[in-house]
């Protein structure tokens, strides 16, 4: 059969490499055409566009770049009509996926939602929208099925991706790892700035504020793959400071503490068992925007799935030197740490097991053949 995806962003790329994987197990002969990036690629089938070409990160910088964002949308609509897939699967992103949605569904496509967009967090009036336009929902977070429940919509709680991507890499020689990437000895607290450059200039100059004040650490800054070092170079000031790019996996694997930008990276850390701090420092027009509209009483994951504060969040003016070299200070204390490693522990449990890729796959193709 024919499968359309679309990914908007890096963790869309390593899900959706994942869920391509099961779906190649599933239908040996699948024809799998999709936006997405460098690890869905590696997997086969035809690469459309890469999200490097659209990432846009808060509602002054859509704005800014509308013509642009209208412009790919017709320019997905129009491949997918020539493409005529059996199934569209869409993955997060959902500015710009239930865009497609809607069209599709009125152009009698099959439409699939892997990664539900998190109408749970702001505008929960968008859930009419998904039940009108999307045939089946995939959700990774054991909360959401709950919450679509009350929106009288059943959708499958499939097990979050991120257990199986974690679980299935190899175990990292530290020694190795540390000579290969000119490492010293010290123990490594990582920076996670992010993967957009609005993030990584927002978050890095803070977290690298504090590099003196832990002379006995060095810090190094997980570089994304969708960035050069050329641009992160510009704010490292400091001898202290490693930067490895496209490893944050094998860093977080013998990291003693983290500094992470709110997003997907602050599951990641917890399953890797690593002490955070989580950031989020965003461009003044969007905060105040999307303060007005968010309802959550958490900006990360970690907390949002605990449904309480298991690791600090520093937001917006609370992302200061001082705050953050006393919190970083707390999750080096012993005490702190042995409650985030119970805690963590009692996440992964709420998370499911393995197979979530294996389960959507399972469910998508029995669904479309």
């Amino acid at each position: 059969m024919k499968y359309y995806i679309v990914v908007g962003e890096a963790s869309g790329d390593l899900h959706g490499s994942n869920l391509m994987k099961a779906l190649y197990k599933q239908d040996k002969n699948a024809d799998i055409r999709f936006w997405g990036g460098d690890l869905m690629q590696e997997v086969g089938g035809t690469l459309v566009k890469h999200y490097k070409e659209r990432q846009f990160m808060g509602f002054a910088e859509v704005i800014f770049n509308l013509r642009k964002i209208l412009g790919l949308i017709k320019f997905c609509k129009t491949d997918i009509a020539s493409f005529k897939p059996d199934v569209i699967i869409f993955i997060d992103n959902s500015g710009f996926n239930l865009r497609i949605a809607k069209w599709a569904k009125v152009e009698g496509f099959k439409t699939h939602y892997y990664i539900s967009p998190q109408v749970w967090a702001s505008r929960a009036k968008r859930v009419e929208k998904i039940k009108r336009d999307v045939d089946a929902m995939y959700c990774i977070l054991p909360f959401e099925k709950e919450f679509y429940k009350t929106h009288n919509y059943e959708v499958n709680f499939v097990g979050h991706p991120l257990i199986d991507a974690i679980s299935d890499r190899p175990q990292v020689d530290e020694n190795q790892f540390r000579k290969s990437n000119n490492l010293s000895n010290k123990p490594i607290i990582a920076l996670l700035p992010g993967s957009r450059k609005q993030e990584i200039t927002k978050m890095l100059g803070v977290m690298l504020s504090i590099v003196d004040d832990f002379k006995d650490y060095q810090f190094v800054i997980a570089g994304a793959p969708s960035q050069d070092y050329e641009f992160y170079k510009q704010f490292i000031k400091q001898e202290n400071v490693g930067f490895i790019s496209n490893k944050t996996y094998d860093l977080l694997s013998v990291s003693n503490a983290a500094l992470v930008t709110s997003g997907t990276a602050t599951l990641e850390t917890a399953l890797y068992k690593v002490p955070q701090v989580v950031c989020y420092k965003a461009n003044a027009i969007s905060y105040q925007i999307a303060k007005r509209i968010i309802t959550l009483k958490y900006i990360s994951l970690v907390n949002l799935i605990m449904d309480r504060e298991v690791v600090t969040e520093l937001i917006q003016g609370d992302l200061n030197k001082n705050r953050l070299k006393k919190e970083l200070k707390a999750i080096l204390n012993s005490e702190k740490r042995e409650q985030l490693y119970l805690d963590y522990y009692e996440l992964e449990q709420r998370l499911g097991g393995k197979g979530a890729s294996e389960n959507a796959a399972k469910l998508i193709y029995e669904a479309v053949s």
